[in-house]
């Protein structure tokens, strides 16, 4: 092995070049006196040997042994109440845990109730929802800022698939029943459960969705899959929760104009709900339509006034709690819904129903809408972890928050709750007066406990009109979506596309539909950027060796028989044929179309000769003279003896990527010009060498075709240290 030059020396620099036998040997200097050394790099070698069955024995010795300090470190990390509870600063801390804790459970209270009407339930089960879901989070959970309870666009989905397991089950629909009895199922139901009323079966349907979603976030967790939050994007979310919005703010009209018509089922559903509407608008219930109207000329400007000036409130004022109070009151002393026939809440037991086990027959059916509610629940709920972690400097781990937010599905779904996920209003509340712990969501939940043992009845007379106006006021931050659009559009005009195509597609066609259409849009906009990718031709910078696209930079040279090229994407099946296509076309010369030419030359010269035509004297010395490659390059004509390729931005290839460089080099090398590859990355070396790249094509000994270099200069002063006329290049 030759000695390895002595740093900075004229021989080293800029060389790099590595050798296929695993050290590097000196360039032939071919009767030259000053010979290019190269710099000489070994690989380390990777262990050998390592069967399937060591490595799977190694894993299980690593992650099934038990000692107390391993079990002790996973007792601590499962329930991370037991880090922070033991370390917290009351003097600190309480005054702002205590105040955000009661301020979010005030909240909680009449949006538990609203948001119960999408999910299709009984006011009462909302408010077991945000308790449970409150209390399991506040133990399970890492994120110290986050309000994990009920979300509209999940409350939403839950809706739908009851809806569906209700007609599905025979009950009436909820247009079809006279009052608030709701106990009123079609003859001959196959519910499968007896004596379970229409409300009952709701339930029982809405909780077996959420304890199978929950199973779906658990076993996530168990197989260390948080990373698939990485797939779901900003601009995905967005839309999807915007068009979310615009379903939710549909389905609340007929509540807001006091209209008895069913929800319609599958897909197009904002149309079927418009055309419901319209077509039974001559039924508006006027005393519900004025209520609607007094709550948002109310919530409207005072939820603006909140947002407006919260740096200055140290708490939002509870508008929506002084509506609900107010409402009640008016809508009991007046009759509403005995005079005038105005939906109301109904009657809201106190204390907690006793636990029951989910509708295991169900669970197939509904197999898959839980699939998508556990997505999308775990991605909104990493997704403003991390978002109020990374502003608040501490870190979140996404496994334990996939076991968190499954725990507190699961869990809940024993005592008639439904789905739940972090949301950003309630978060943003709790951020904003002062959290700093889990401590606050246990406040919370006790601020809810004392609703559900003292309060609750006295909600019997809510309209729901006044629900329908709580949830369309709190859509105003997903509408507003509309107005970022030119803004996003020009920022990023791939993600704006991302954005619309899932907005419209969740609220036109089918909310799950819009949700899987996004992951499908977002993944061929990122195979079609690898598809947009051109080959750049590169030149070198006048007082540096650093190589730029000449198109983008000015002053730039270029060598005068060596062309550069850079590919800023991976090479895979999928491209393979486009990067030699742009490859041929940057370097101006198409060797396939280029054989096929001579040889039709070639076909022509001998049928000329069996034919006795007299040759004349230019074809004579074409004939003698090698096979030359003559290229117009920047309106110059110039010989090109070797193409060097900056595999620098490959971050991988695949075998049908080996074969197209295998390709692009015999091509070219027929032709008589080389193709070296500069700067692969260790993983591209390893494939290539896998791939059969450096094996010489005619089956002998690799030698030349094993050299890679490390750098453009290095590849560029080797080959012009080397250089051969043009067309006596072997490969």
């Amino acid at each position: 092995m030759d000695s390895v030059p002595a740093p900075g020396s004229s021989s080293d620099k800029g060389s790099a070049m590595l050798h296929g036998e695993d050290s590097c040997t000196a360039v032939e200097d071919g009767g030259e006196e000053d010979q290019h050394r190269p710099l000489i790099l070994e690989r380390i070698e990777k262990e050998t040997g390592r069967t399937w069955r060591t490595v799977l024995s190694q894993r299980l010795r690593k992650h099934c042994s038990c000692t107390p300090e391993k079990a002790k470190s996973r007792i601590l990390s499962f329930f991370p109440v037991l880090q922070w509870l033991p370390r917290y600063k009351l003097r600190d801390w309480i005054l702002g845990d205590v105040m955000s804790g009661v301020i979010v459970g005030i909240l909680l209270v009449p949006q538990s109730i609203a948001y119960s009407l999408l999910a299709n339930q009984d006011p009462i089960y909302g408010l077991y929802t945000s308790f449970f879901a409150s209390i399991i989070y506040a133990l399970l959970g890492t994120s110290r800022h986050i309000s994990v309870g009920i979300f509209g666009v999940l409350c939403l989905l839950i809706g739908q698939v009851v809806d569906r397991e209700l007609a599905l089950a025979g009950y009436l629909p909820e247009s079809s029943l006279s009052g608030n009895d709701s106990s009123v199922p079609l003859a001959g139901n196959d519910s499968g459960v007896v004596g379970c009323d229409r409300s009952c079966y709701a339930i029982a349907v809405g909780a077996t969705v959420t304890f199978t979603a929950g199973i779906y976030q658990v076993l996530m967790g168990l197989l260390q899959v948080g990373f698939v939050s990485v797939y779901l994007s900003d601009s995905l979310l967005s839309g999807f929760a915007t068009g979310a919005s615009l379903t939710i703010l549909t389905s609340q009209i007929k509540y807001l104009l006091g209209l008895k018509i069913p929800r319609p089922q599958g897909w197009f559903t904002l149309f079927k709900t418009w055309y419901g509407l319209l077509s039974n608008l001559g039924n508006t219930n006027v005393c519900d339509l004025i209520t609607s109207l007094v709550c948002l000329a109310v919530l409207i400007p005072t939820k603006e006034l909140n947002d407006r000036f919260k740096s200055k409130l140290k708490a939002p004022i509870p508008f929506e709690l002084f509506v609900v109070i107010i409402a009640t009151l008016a809508s009991h002393f007046g009759h509403f819904n005995t005079e005038y026939g105005s939906g109301v809440a109904g009657a809201i037991p106190t204390g907690f129903l006793p636990p029951q086990m989910p509708m295991w027959s169900l669970i197939p059916n509904v197999a898959v809408d839980a699939f998508s509610i556990a997505i999308v629940g775990f991605a909104i709920t990493i997704s403003l972890s991390e978002m109020f972690a990374k502003k608040h400097g501490y870190t979140v781990d996404a496994n334990q928050e996939m076991y968190a937010i499954g725990f507190c599905n699961i869990l809940p779904s024993f005592f008639h709750c439904f789905t739940t996920s972090a949301a950003l209003t309630k978060t943003l509340v709790k951020e904003s007066t002062g959290c700093q712990t889990q401590l606050s969501g246990l406040i919370s939940a006790l601020l809810l406990l004392l609703v559900l043992l003292v309060i609750a009845p006295l909600f019997y007379s809510l309209q729901k009109c006044v629900l329908a106006a709580i949830i369309v006021v709190n859509l105003r931050g997903a509408l507003r979506k509309f107005t970022d659009i030119p803004c996003m559009w020009h920022a990023n005009r791939i993600d704006a596309f991302i954005w619309l195509i899932t907005m419209a597609t969740s609220a036109l066609v089918n909310t799950e539909m819009g949700l899987l259409v996004g992951v499908l849009v977002s993944a061929f906009c990122v195979l079609g950027r690898t598809q947009r990718v051109q080959v750049l031709k590169l030149g070198r910078a006048m007082t540096r060796e650093h190589y730029e696209d000449l198109a983008s930079y000015k002053g730039l040279q270029t060598h005068p028989d060596v062309a550069i090229f850079r590919y800023e994407a991976p090479i895979y099946y999928a491209n393979q044929s486009l990067f030699k296509k742009s490859l041929y076309r940057c370097v101006g010369l198409d060797p396939v179309k280029e054989k096929s030419r001579r040889v039709k030359f070639q076909n022509s010269k001998l049928q000329e000769e069996a034919a006795g035509v007299p040759t004349s004297k230019t074809d004579e010395k074409e004939a003698e003279a090698p096979a030359a490659v003559t290229l117009m390059m920047d309106t110059a004509s110039r010989y090109l003896r070797r193409i060097v390729i900056d595999c620098s931005a490959v971050l991988f290839l695949d075998t049908a990527g080996v074969n197209a460089l295998k390709e692009v080099r015999k091509d070219y090398g027929e032709l008589g010009v080389a193709v070296e590859l500069a700067q692969c990355k260790t993983s591209v070396l390893d494939t290539l060498e896998r791939g059969g790249y450096y094996c010489n094509q005619k089956g002998g000994d690799a030698g030349e075709n094993r050299t890679i270099f490390f750098t453009i200069e290095d590849a560029v002063r080797h080959v012009e240290s080397r250089s051969t006329p043009n067309g006596d290049y072997k490969s």
